[in-house]
This record gives C-alpha cells, structure tokens and sequence, in this order.
C-alpha cells in the first residue's frame, strides 16, 4: 500500500513538472483514483489550471496548494475522506465557480458555516447518504 502511494505521488509530480516545464495553457488536470492523499506545491505554478478533477482518492483534508493555482475554477473532490473545509481558504479562492466534496464525511457544522460564506456552487452529498470516516 505505501509503496502505491509513492508511486501515484510520483505519477502526479512527473505530470505536474510535465506541463509546468513545456508552459502548456492546462486546462484540465485528471488525477482521479490515483490513491494521493497530498500534491506537490508547484501544482500553484499552472496559471491556467481552470479544473482539477481528485475524485476518489484519499484527501483528508483540502489540498491547500490549489489555492495557489489563480485561474481554477473547478475542484472534484468527490469521494474522498475530508471532513473539514478551510472556508478562509476557499473564500480566497476568486476564480473558483465548483467544488464537489459528495461522498465526503463533511462534519454538520461544517455544512452549516460553509454554505454562506463561499460564493461558488458547492456540491455535498444529503446528511445522512455520507460515508463515515
């Protein structure tokens, strides 16, 4: 299992360089199940990342080095283990229009002081269809 994980880290931080070092416009960036719990900080240095797609994989909290990315506008995080939301964090978040944290064990509380405080869609799965932690 944790030699998985080093190697989808791997996987994600040769992409990451790959598009950095021939300065594409990324668009779109698909990590989907590749069993990453964190990404690297260079993820900040794709100025045109406009959507990042880390549905099921294993975050358990926000990865906060999209908050660096200034063009993103467009998180899937669906189906991972995040219970909370850096709500400063995503408030800070200007291009942002979508994130999707269904499927994630996101606390009562949470939903509650998270909803009007971002101005973005937020996709949560109903209480009680939540997976636990």
């Amino acid at each position: 299992m944790q030699r998985r994980m080093g190697e989808a880290v791997a996987r994600v931080a040769r992409r990451v360089n790959e598009v950095v070092e021939a300065r594409e416009d990324a668009l779109e960036l698909n990590l989907e199940g590749n069993l990453l719990h964190r990404l690297p900080e260079e993820l900040g240095s794709l100025l045109h990342l406009r959507a990042i797609n880390l549905a099921r994989n294993k975050f358990r909290r926000f990865p906060e080095p999209l908050a660096a990315a200034p063009a993103l506008e467009s998180i899937d995080l669906e189906g991972n283990e995040i219970a909370e939301v850096p709500v400063e964090v995503l408030a800070s978040m200007a291009s942002l229009r979508s994130l999707n944290l269904r499927d994630n064990p996101v606390c009562p509380d949470m939903r509650l002081l998270v909803r009007p405080l971002v101005p973005f869609e937020l996709l949560l799965s109903p209480e009680g269809d939540v997976p636990e932690a």
